[in-house]
């Protein structure tokens, strides 16, 4: 069987926890931040879990 290829696009983007869940960041965080509020920015700045439904396409990607 021969080893499966990571996309690195994704590579760069998501990370998996220890317990096989994968991590991602927020969008819209890296210009015209002056007319958002601090709250906005605040939750944009933290980690999230890619939803359930987007996950397998995901592990798929990275599979290791």
């Amino acid at each position: 069987m021969p080893k499966l290829k990571t996309h690195k696009g994704a590579a760069k983007r998501f990370k998996k926890t220890a317990t096989g869940k994968v991590k991602r960041r927020h969008s819209h965080l890296r210009h015209i931040l002056t007319s958002k509020n601090k709250k906005r920015k605040a939750k944009l700045g933290q980690s999230v879990l890619v939803s359930d439904a987007d996950t397998p396409k995901v592990k798929r990607m990275i599979p290791y």
